[in-house]
């Protein structure tokens, strides 16, 4: 298979665990890195191979596909020049930090014809997808995603954090527009960008009646990646640090020794759950984007959901 020449942009924590997922890929070939911090960039370049591009013009002129990890709040410019030239990009999340300019790039995207792939990245948790075959007809849905806070985020947790649980939950119950979306926003930090929220709780209601909620924390002192599915017949838990998934189903039997009553007995299924990182399985997939295996309309359309989400409970601040 043909190796496609990859330009990433950005030499931070994110772009280098991207440069390392790209430089190990056989159907990649790591052709520079853009950061505007020579030092950073050549750091990476050093380590992962390719050339350190200072700007982004010359580096384009060598891609057959680009990924984004540089801080969400330049997304939107860089995004722009990349389709402007055609290339097809991988973006993390969220693609911008607001539904006006997301909804912009996508829409340059389907102008020009550019594939375009957010980096919702639990998507391709091994244990998300081992967990999907297991739930059937979801009525209620718990995320909680806390983390200790990190000052180099910018963006409050909304964007940062959340947007990964709402594209979850939406794909939970069909990909569907919630009919309501209530949230509670919490400021704290001193530390913190003004304006941008450290903790939400998020409540929201989708055709059909099934509800969900969900919260995110930067002030929590661990890390909490966890995903509660509740059908009628079954609940699944699933813990999206360890990738791990068990099921549950509660029983009540009626007694037949003479005895009034009823014995309660919970069955638990634990999947054994593996696949590749989550990083190198997205990659894969930008891959079978890019090569034309994907269909780029319903890649772009599957962007906005969680986007929406998010505009929506962020509007209530």
């Amino acid at each position: 298979m043909a190796e496609m020449n990859v330009v990433l942009f950005g030499a931070g924590t994110m772009g280098r665990n991207h440069a390392r997922i790209i430089s190990s890929s056989p159907r990649a070939n790591l052709v520079g890195i853009v950061d505007p911090f020579e030092k950073n960039g050549r750091a990476a370049t050093d380590q992962f191979g390719g050339d350190w591009f200072p700007a982004a013009e010359e580096a384009l002129k060598k891609a057959d596909a680009v990924v984004v990890a540089a801080s969400t709040e330049y997304h939107y410019d860089i995004a722009r020049e990349i389709l402007d030239a055609g290339v097809p990009v991988l973006i993390e999340k969220p693609i911008c930090p607001s539904l006006e300019q997301t909804e912009e790039i996508l829409g340059m995207a389907e102008k020009r014809g550019v594939p375009v792939q957010c980096g919702f990245l639990e998507r391709y948790n091994a244990g998300v997808v081992a967990a999907r075959q297991l739930i059937e007809d979801p009525v209620y849905v718990r995320a909680e995603r806390h983390s200790p806070f990190w000052s180099r985020i910018k963006t409050g947790v909304s964007w940062d954090m959340l947007v990964h649980d709402a594209d979850l939950i939406s794909n939970l119950f069909g990909a569907q527009t919630p009919e309501k979306v209530s949230a509670e926003l919490g400021f704290f930090h001193p530390e913190s960008v003004e304006g941008a929220e450290d903790v939400i709780d998020m409540t929201l209601r989708f055709p059909g009646g099934g509800i969900a909620s969900a919260s995110a924390s930067r002030i929590g002192q661990r890390k909490v990646r966890r995903l509660t599915v509740q059908s009628l017949g079954a609940m699944v838990e699933v813990d999206l640090l360890l990738r791990s998934v068990t099921k549950y189903k509660h029983s009540n039997i009626e007694v037949t020794d003479g005895s009034a009553g009823f014995r309660q007995m919970t069955e638990m299924e634990v999947p054994e759950v593996s696949g590749p990182e989550p990083l190198a399985a997205q990659f894969e997939h930008f891959a079978d984007l890019v090569a034309g295996k994907i269909d780029m309309d319903e890649e772009r359309r599957s962007i906005l959901p969680a986007h929406r989400i998010i505009a929506s409970a962020l509007e209530q601040q």
